[in-house]
């Protein structure tokens, strides 16, 4: 099937091209009439801070919770500055009438006065209104919002006004892909020797992002997808689609060595390097569709979205792939010098864009230039000249194997203790979402974030709810010691009285409590676990109510203690699943159980090592990062990826060795000569996406730093020490029995091939009608 898929892709390659052009189009024409709908969206299982928010908006109109976001004033004046505060008065009733604003809470109102900074140097000058959004505004709409408050801001001497909360930070849209898409270009041409096989993967990497990200902006419309999976999206669907491409084209280019011809090398390659993409991308997206079952919309949203870039990938690599490589021909073994300087050029403006360097942006137009003088310059049009490829026990992974092999011990040893040492911070993972603290400090969002801090306390920017159902009778007042219990807690720096509902007939009560700690801070946690365990039980059997512990960092703990519980099912169930796939693939118990083992630690140090620099804050001046919890979905949404990515690379090079095995039977050689045979292509792949994944670091958000980070190094881990350091030691230990399989089991297994052939065409392959095959290469 694999073999009429890339034939019929290759003659039919203008009807390929044109379709997928069209999707391109129509989808993004799509996604831009109708428009996007993100937003976080988080259904809590029936946990405390869930009954809490019930109650809240049952007898309490709803009130926290929805999107909370705050105006922060800083006046050199005070704030109870006449002036001051008619103006600012009149931008809260401004705001007010905003279409999607369901309260704002002015600190001029009555019962404003904790909102007014009443201690240090600032005592007076500092004062917030919280803003509430209704739950239906979707991030597109929270932005407009923010830019009207902005455009209504009164503009006084002294007066300093900020936009506090994450619901109106700015979104930076990202430019880092340029960066790694200027890498991607330099590697394809130091591994092909060739611009035009350079740019194919490139192009193949640029439609599935496309068509893509236009897939997830309308799937925002039907599910609660964040904003950032767009980013998130973009930086996957450059990575594997670069990657899928570049083991298709190499596998063409093998066979056209060979003698082939045009039409059988894209088939072959397709029926065999395809194979390998198509289940490595089954495997991405098996992993991440497995993220649905934890029962989370956020979580369920990011998922589909992730899933569906890397499917799209997927199917532009086994379809528009093969008719590119139609166009291309013999071509793709040729380069001249106009287009090696042109592609040079291209990198150098594509670094100055993502950096903003004017200068190297003169490079686009300076490529330009190479590109129409070399039609008339004979010396741009001459050939590049190639050296022949060496032979394959001459390689450097061939030796390299063959060092290994020589003392397999050492370094299997090596190699596992180094990766057990990067992952021993996993030890100390907290689960948690960061606060507006980790924003850049020239946003505004970080800026209102201090100055709530000088005025009040860290607590200020993530206070607690408490809230009660009152018995029929029960009379507010007799709420005392459940005031004076959490008003005696150390973590607690202020608890207002109890506040009814309906002060003439009460059925529910709510308390405001600041911690002394800010949101992300574990003491919060504490906090937050002790009020509910210790503090109140207590004073609950005494007041005769129950009390929640609930609002916006209640909601967070709980959000991240509910993943943290599901995550081992998670990873069981993705383990298993490879396990279980590999020994289908490979026909053996030993292989896959060592590929889920070594996986499991390369994952594992790259884990250890996003929680040295996200978590503990190392290198916080180099990377810009201040230490906070890793969000609780990033594990499971790493671990999804990297998987999948890393069974890429196990099918390609055990298929590589499989393959020799079968045609020697010696374990030793099969080794060597499948690692020879795939280093390149394998080192090259990983470099791309090392180099894609690492440019997110350079963006300011730092969801997006600790995902390009986490794979980066997950990808770097497990294509040197995994790939080429414990693989070729692993399997010199166990020699033959790589391969043992009990008979009863290869009975039972179904027999799948993701190898495909590399032989001859079977004869019902043949040319359309009336088309004539090309003739091998030094043909006559």
């Amino acid at each position: 099937m694999f073999r009429r898929i890339g034939s019929w892709c290759h003659d039919h390659r203008r009807l390929v091209v044109v379709s997928w052009v069209a999707v391109l189009i129509l989808s993004g024409a799509l996604s831009n009439a109708i428009g996007s709908g993100f937003r976080q969206e988080f259904n809590l299982p029936d946990v405390e801070s869930k009954q809490g928010l019930d109650l809240l908006d049952q007898d309490f109109g709803g009130l926290g919770t929805g999107f909370v976001g705050s105006i922060v004033f800083f006046a050199d004046q005070s704030v109870n500055d006449p002036l001051v505060r008619d103006r600012m008065q009149a931008l809260f009733d401004q705001v007010a009438r905003i279409d999607g604003v369901a309260r704002v809470q002015s600190p001029f109102a009555p019962g404003g006065a904790r909102q007014i900074s009443a201690r240090g140097p600032s005592a007076g000058k500092i004062a917030f209104a919280e803003v509430e959004l209704r739950d239906d505004v979707d991030f597109d709409r929270a932005a407009e919002i923010r830019d009207l408050i902005r455009a209504e801001q009164p503009r006084l001497d002294g007066l300093q006004i900020e936009l506090g909360g994450s619901v109106f930070a700015d979104f930076d849209e990202p430019s880092s892909e340029i960066l790694g898409l200027a890498f991607a270009i330099v590697i394809l041409i130091l591994a092909f020797g060739s611009v035009l096989a350079m740019g194919l993967p490139v192009g193949v990497a640029l439609f599935g992002i496309g068509v893509g990200t236009a897939m997830v902006t309308l799937l925002s419309n039907v599910l609660a997808v964040p904003d950032f999976a767009t980013i998130l999206g973009i930086m996957i669907g450059l990575g594997v689609g670069i990657d899928y491409a570049l083991l298709i084209v190499t596998r063409f280019r093998e066979q056209l060595h060979t003698g082939q011809p045009v039409r059988d090398s894209v088939a072959i390659a397709t029926d065999t390097a395809g194979r390998s993409v198509l289940f490595a991308g089954m495997t991405v997206v098996i992993s991440l569709l497995g993220m649905v079952l934890m029962g989370v919309n956020f979580v369920q949203g990011l998922a589909v979205a992730a899933a569906v870039v890397v499917g799209i990938t997927v199917v532009a690599s086994l379809t528009l792939l093969p008719a590119l490589l139609g166009f291309a021909g013999q071509r793709v073994e040729r380069t001249r010098w106009r287009g090696l300087l042109a592609a040079g050029m291209l990198a150098i403006a594509l670094v100055g864009i993502g950096l903003g360097i004017t200068p190297l942006m003169l490079g686009l137009p300076v490529a330009a230039i190479i590109l129409v003088t070399g039609l008339v310059v004979p010396a741009l049009q001459r050939e590049v000249p190639r050296r022949p490829p060496k032979p394959r026990q001459q390689t450097t992974a061939y030796r390299w194997s063959r060092i290994i092999q020589q003392r397999p011990w050492p370094f299997a040893v090596v190699g596992t203790l180094s990766l057990i040492v990067l992952a021993l911070p996993v030890l100390g993972l907290r689960l948690g979402f960061s606060d507006e603290s980790n924003f850049a400090e020239e946003t505004s969002t970080r800026r209102a974030y201090d100055l709530l801090v000088e005025g009040f306390g860290p607590g200020f920017n993530g206070p607690l709810m408490l809230v009660a159902e009152l018995p029929p009778g029960t009379d507010p007042g007799g709420l005392g010691p459940i005031t004076e219990a959490v008003g005696r807690d150390p973590g607690v720096v202020y608890v207002s009285p109890p506040q009814p509902n309906d002060p003439a007939s009460p059925t529910a009560v709510l308390w405001t409590v600041v911690p002394t700690s800010g949101p992300q801070e574990e003491a919060t946690t504490e906090l937050v676990n002790r009020l509910r365990r210790e503090v109140l039980p207590p004073a609950e059997d005494q007041a005769g109510v129950q009390v929640a512990v609930t609002g916006r960092v209640a909601v967070a703990i709980d959000f991240a203690s509910f993943l943290s519980s599901r995550l081992p099912y998670f990873f069981a169930a993705v383990l298993a699943l490879s396990f279980l796939l590999l020994m289908v693939v490979f026909r053996s118990l030993l292989v896959p159980l060592k590929a889920v083992l070594m996986n499991l630690l390369s994952i594992g140090a790259a884990y250890g090592i996003a929680i040295a620099l996200f978590q503990w804050g190392w290198l916080s001046e180099l990377t810009g990062v201040q230490p906070a919890p890793i969000e609780p979905w990033v594990p499971m949404m790493l671990f999804a990826i990297v998987f999948g990515l890393s069974m890429d690379y196990e099918v390609f090079l055990l298929s590589r060795v499989r393959e020799e095995w079968h045609r020697t039977g010696d374990s030793r050689t099969s080794v060597a000569d499948g690692l020879a045979a795939t280093a390149k292509v394998i080192t090259a792949a990983a470099a791309i996406m090392v180099f894609v994944f690492g440019s997110f670091v350079l963006e300011r958000d730092r969801i997006v730093k600790l995902m390009g980070t986490g794979l980066a190094t997950a990808i770097l881990l497990d294509a040197t020490l995994v790939r080429m350091l414990l693989v070729p030691a692993t399997m010199e230990l166990l020699g033959d029995r790589n391969w043992w399989l009990p008979r009863w089991l290869d009975r039972v297994i179904p027999d799948v091939d993701v190898e495909g052939h590399a032989g001859e065409l079977p004869p019902d392959d043949e040319p359309e009608s009336g088309e004539r095959r090309p003739e091998p290469v030094g043909a006559s």
